[in-house]
């Protein structure tokens, strides 16, 4: 009997021993395994992309005290928690405020309220200098040829505007209280300062003798009653189907645009300082032809043929203001 009391003694004894040692984590346990995954999820994105393996693949099989996530865990953070710099939100918030303002009619509007007139509006009082140059037959920047009478001006370069003043009849008024209408038909250079104008002779001298030099003046625009009936249009030399430059001559009133009609309808052509609009690419040349005065009048011209350097009579003019 007492043997195999002993053997069942020892036997109870080796299992309480192996339950003690499974309770006391002798294997990697589930609590065992948690840290080391939540290691790996954090440190995953600092891993080279494309490689799909973690810094730390394989868990600890003793976790200790060390087993937080390493310094490089807590100190890179990955990509998505990174957060989104001050700067971005106030540009999105600087855009989001413009954007109504601009469709509600801020700056939009402006092209609507600017009048086509330029630097030199109607109405408005320019005070200046007169000089005086010797205009020969009459022809100048502006590219209209011998003037019929000399009473013609060059403007000033600010005020010339890159032709925009060409044709213009302007009224001078000089301190002595002469006066004198003049047409524009030429630019003066700088040092030409705003409000200046150079006068031919013929014209300076009606208002003071030519010895002056210099004469203080006011001009102002005009739409003259004495304009000719009806405008013309001259095509520049070399101009053709492919390319042609468009000019207008004896206009009342400053042309501000040209336009000619294409297959897409109307379009404006840009101006040079030469006073020709121009189409480079032979758009509209030979077409329907737009011009618009400082005042917004539009009148159309149709069946003109390309004809280089040639003057062609229209039946239209620009009414008087």
């Amino acid at each position: 009997m007492g043997i195999p009391l002993a053997v069942a003694a020892v036997g109870v004894l080796v299992c309480l021993a192996l339950a003690l040692l499974t309770g006391n984590g002798g294997g990697p346990g589930p609590d065992a395994a948690q840290p080391a995954a939540a290691s790996v999820a954090v440190t995953e994105p600092s891993a080279p992309p494309g490689t799909g393996v973690p810094v730390e693949a394989t868990p600890s099989a003793s976790p200790s005290p060390a087993t937080s996530p390493p310094p490089s865990a807590t100190v890179t953070p990955s990509p998505s928690a990174t957060p989104t710099p001050t700067p971005r939100p106030s540009t999105a918030t600087a855009t989001a405020t413009a954007s109504p303002s601009a469709a509600a009619g801020g700056t939009r509007t402006a092209p609507v309220t600017t009048s086509p007139a330029g630097r030199i509006k109607p109405g408005s009082s320019y005070p200046g200098v007169a000089t005086s140059y010797d205009a020969a037959d009459g022809n100048g920047a502006c590219s209209f040829g011998p003037s019929g009478d000399l009473m013609i001006a060059a403007m000033n370069h600010t005020d010339y505007e890159s032709s925009s003043a060409c044709g213009a009849y302007v009224l001078v008024r000089a301190a002595n209280g002469a006066s004198i209408t003049v047409r524009i038909v030429n630019e003066c250079p700088l040092p030409c300062a705003p409000g200046q104008l150079d006068l031919s002779h013929e014209a300076f001298g009606k208002l003071a003798e030519l010895s002056v030099g210099r004469l203080p003046i006011t001009w102002t625009l005009l739409s003259p009653v004495t304009a000719p009936d009806t405008m013309s249009i001259r095509y520049k030399t070399g101009s053709s189907q492919w390319w042609c430059g468009i000019q207008v001559i004896g206009h009342r009133n400053p042309v501000a645009t040209l336009e000619v009609r294409t297959g897409g309808g109307w379009r404006q052509l840009s101006r040079t300082d030469y006073n020709y609009f121009l189409s480079p690419d032979g758009s509209g040349c030979g077409g329907s032809i737009r011009v618009t005065d400082i005042y917004g009048e539009q009148q159309t011209v149709d069946g003109l043929a390309v004809k280089p350097d040639v003057v062609q009579p229209t039946r239209v003019q620009f009414a008087r203001h």
